[in-house]
Formats: structure tokens, sequence, C-alpha cells
């Protein structure tokens, strides 16, 4: 029999080196990134270690290091050690919660002499693996209430410990684990629920205050009810395979709105968002009689989505309207467009967006930039650095960072598929939702898209405890790739 030894490929021939030079160019153009958001005029030499480029050199030959080391190590190791080093990282974020240092309203980062440490940014990678390791046991099945629930746990351990240091940002990248469930057989109805939710709370908060023709009728909450009873019936189509109710829902849903909508417009005003209500009661009360009846459980969980559908957007009325702090209020009203607050909230997304603006097609060229340089824009090396990119290297520029960002997710998606044991691919599209979320709302809210929860861009933002943390997660996954041929004895 032969031994693992024998005729083995090395680290380095199997290494996807794809892969690493797409890192090695997302390492070179965020350090440029980072100089031209940090020099100010006058600066003679942008290699001094008193300057922020000068100490993402330290940082970025420090990953290189790092990527280095986790290649030398076994690739079984990663399996064997998974819980420990969740575990272990679990108890710092733990201790961190009670750290004295509080940066910027957070109690995130360790102060460990001249060097601070966000351990947040290094949980993603352990979380990774201890789910990894969860998922890929004997027995382990997503369906399984149980499984799933403890596979929650293990990715929202964390994530609440991260919202209990204040950094509410870090905490909602945990959420683009459900991507990796929803991957490996997770159904899709939890991920459609969510972008429902999503739905229901744009849609009800933006036009809650607008009426609806000449009635007391709030479009928000109009609109949210019609969904509600709309997605029901679709999902009874879908999940239950009955056409003939689906239809009935429908049918009964838009004829009593619009009855009662002609009603109160030319005969007796008044608000049929009660009208709406009570539909949507019927309809969960028909859905559960329908479960009792065809003792089919799919009924249930529709009736159990509207109930939940209202009762969030209600519930999401009240905490923005009386639990949500003011300025937290005033971000959201900025990013659904209800006040423009050009020198509170929205000050960051809108000078970000002058930078990205003024960068024409193709850019004003390195350490040319006047928004940056000038420092309108705050964060601009750390949460906020595309914008950099935009204006120094415009369009062109901007568009070649994103096309690197998609090639490395592609590639990184072409890994995890050719995985062949089940821990490696869960790992590895562990990766590929995180890297997808950090671009997707990164470049979003920089370019006032999404909400400006604060997180970094990888590989971009200055700072040593991101670009480590990405570089822990990226060189994990390409050491458990680099031994899929390997004979084990």
């Amino acid at each position: 029999m032969a031994h693992e030894t024998d005729k083995q490929p090395g680290v380095l021939a199997s290494l996807d080196w794809v892969t690493i030079l797409i890192y090695l160019a997302l390492l070179t153009f965020g350090w440029v990134s980072v100089c031209g958001a940090s020099y100010t005029y006058g600066d003679t030499d942008i290699f001094s270690l008193s300057t922020r480029s000068g100490m993402q050199i330290v940082w970025i030959g420090a990953s290189i290091v790092i990527g280095f080391v986790i290649l030398l190590l076994d690739d079984r190791f990663y399996d064997t050690f998974s819980y420990v080093i969740y575990g272990f990282l679990l108890l710092v974020l733990l201790l961190t919660i009670f750290n004295p240092h509080e940066i910027k309203g957070s109690r995130s980062w360790l102060v460990l002499g001249p060097v601070r440490v966000q351990p947040a940014e290094f949980a993603k990678f352990a979380t990774a693996l201890a789910v990894s390791k969860l998922m890929s046991t004997y027995g382990f099945n997503i369906h399984n209430w149980k499984n799933f629930a403890l596979a929650c746990l293990i990715v929202l351990a964390p994530m609440c410990m991260i919202v209990l240091q204040k950094e509410t940002g870090s905490a909602l990248v945990y959420l683009s684990f459900f991507l990796m469930f929803y991957r490996e057989g997770m159904t899709g109805s939890i991920l459609f629920a969510a972008v429902a939710m999503v739905f229901y709370f744009v849609f009800g908060i933006k036009f809650e205050s607008l009426f609806l023709w000449d009635t007391p009728t709030s479009v928000g909450k109009f609109v949210v009810l019609l969904l509600v009873q709309l997605f029901s019936a679709a999902m009874v189509y879908i999940y239950c395979e009955d056409k003939k109710r689906a239809f009935t829902i429908i049918g009964y849903s838009l004829g009593i709105t619009l009855l009662f909508l002609l009603f109160s417009e030319y005969v007796i005003p008044f608000d049929i968002v009660w009208v709406q209500l009570g539909i949507s009661a019927a309809m969960i009360g028909y859905l559960v009689y329908q479960g009792l009846s065809a003792r089919l459980a799919n009924y249930f969980y529709i009736a159990l989505f509207s109930l939940s559908s209202i009762l969030f957007f209600y519930s999401a009325d009240y905490v923005l309207n009386d639990v949500l702090k003011p300025h937290q209020r005033v971000r959201i009203n900025v990013l659904l467009g209800l006040e423009e607050d050009l020198a509170g909230a929205g000050y960051n997304v809108h000078q970000s967006e002058i930078a990205i603006g003024s960068g024409g097609l193709k850019g004003k060229g390195f350490l040319n930039g006047t928004q940056t340089k000038l420092k309108f824009v705050p964060e601009q090396d750390t949460d906020f650095i595309f914008c950099t990119v935009g204006e120094e290297e415009g369009f062109v520029g901007s568009a070649g960072v994103l096309l690197l960002f998609l090639a490395l997710i592609l590639r990184l998606i072409h890994l995890a598929e050719r995985q062949p044991f089940k821990f490696g691919r869960v790992y590895g599209y562990c990766v590929v939702s995180i890297f997808l979320f950090h671009v997707f709302i990164n470049v979003g809210m920089v370019l006032g898209l999404t909400p400006v929860i604060g997180i970094p861009l990888p590989f971009f933002s200055y700072g040593g405890s991101s670009l480590w943390g990405f570089t822990f997660l990226l060189f994990i996954f390409l050491r458990i790739d680099a031994g899929r041929n390997l004979v084990r004895t």
C-alpha cells in the first residue's frame, strides 16, 4: 500500500496559483488606494512607518507571512482543531466585551501595547471552521431541525457577542453564513422570508406617511399587507402544490380590497388597513384549517409566515420610531430617502458620491484626488476606501477592482465545488459568502445603495486585523484545497 509521502504532489504543486495571483493583485491595488486615501500634500515619503501607507506595507508583509505559515501546516489540522480554535475565539470575544478600551463607541478592540487587534475579524474563519466541522459529521442533516438549530447556534453565538461589543456592522456579516446553508440544502423559503421582510420594511416605512387617493389609508401599510397576502398565496401554489386554493386566496384578497377601496374613495372615507388586517386574519385561519384537514404541515408553516410577517412589520415600525436612538433613526431615514441631512447622517455617503463622481471615466490619477486629499470623506482609508478608487482611477479603475473581486469569488466557487469532502466544500462556501457580503455591502454603502454599517472592503481597507482575518480565511481554504488529491492511509 502506498504511503502518504510516496509520490504525493507537494503543497506548492497543488496550490491554486490563480487565486493567489488575484490575492496579490488585490493587495497591490489595496495598498495604492490606502496610499491615495491617506496621502497629505507635502508628504515626502509614502513608505515611512509614520504614515498609514507605510504601516499598510507592514500589515501586507505580515499577511504574506501568515499565509505562508498556514500553507506549511497539514490540511487535517484545521479539521481536527476546528472546535478548539472556535472555542478559543469565543473566549476572546467574551473577554473583549469587558475590556476597558472603547474606541469610537465600540469595545471590539483589544489594546496590546502599541498594537490594536479586533478579534471579531478572526472569529469569522473560526466560525467557518466550526460550522464546517459540524456539518461534515456523519449523520448531519440540515433538514433535521435539531441539526440546523445547532449549526445556527454556532453562527449566532459570536454574532451576539460582537453585538454586545457595540460592533453591529461586523455582527451582521455572520448573516452571510445563511447563503452557505442554502447551498447545502436549507429550504429556500427561509431566504425568501428574509427577502420578504426587507421588502416589508422598505416599502412600509418609506411610504407610511403617504396616503392612498383621498382615503386615510397609509400606502406603506396597504402595500405590506397586500404583499403578505400575495406572498402567502404564492407559497400555497409552490409548497402545497394547490393551485385552486392559491387563486382562491388571491381572488378574495384582491376582490374584497378593491370593493372597500372604492367604497372608501366614493362613499365614506375610512382606513382600509383594518379591512386588510381582517382579510389577513381570515386567511391565516383558512390556512390553519386546510392544514388540519389535509394534514399537511406546509399550510401551518405558511400561516406562521403570514402571522410573522405582520408582527415583524408592526414591531419594526415600533422599534424604528420608539426604540432606536435619534442618530440611528436618522441613518435609516436618510438611506430610505425620507431625510437628506447632508451635514449629519448622510454626510459620509454624500461626500463619497461626490468623490466617485468627480473621478469620471479615467479618474484624476494617483495622489491627485481632491476630495480625498482634502479629507472631505470620513473613514476614506478604511470603510469608505472605495471612493478613493473611484476618484483616482475613475469608472475604469473601479470596474477593474470589482472584476477582480468577481474573479476571486467565481474562482472560490470553483474550488469549493471540486472538494472531495464535505468539510472542504462547506468551508469554501463560507469563505465565498463572507467575501460576497463584504464586497456587496461595502461598495453599496459607499454608493448610497446599502446601509452604512461600517465593514471593511477585503484587502483594501487600512488596518492589520481585517487584512489578517481575510488572509486566514482565504489561505486556510487554499491549504484544504491543496490537500484534496492526497492519498490518505
